[in-house]
């Protein structure tokens, strides 16, 4: 009896702690979200406003 006892002791702290982490990576995802990160260094005089690397591939349209 102590036995099952323990077992669902167990499974019920392993519920309870999966519950609590989702809990705490859904607040932390949405406080990520939440916040506007800038670029982390100007961008010099003269490129374009789209610098991400398929922009600038020559065959790119293949």
């Amino acid at each position: 009896m102590e036995t099952l006892v323990i077992v669902a002791v167990i499974v019920l702290a392993t519920g309870i702690g999966m519950r609590l982490i989702h809990l705490l990576n859904a607040q932390h995802d949405a406080r990520i979200a939440a916040h506007h990160f800038s670029e982390a260094l100007p961008r010099p005089p003269g490129l374009p406003d789209d610098t991400r690397r398929r922009a600038h591939r020559m065959d790119a349209d293949r």
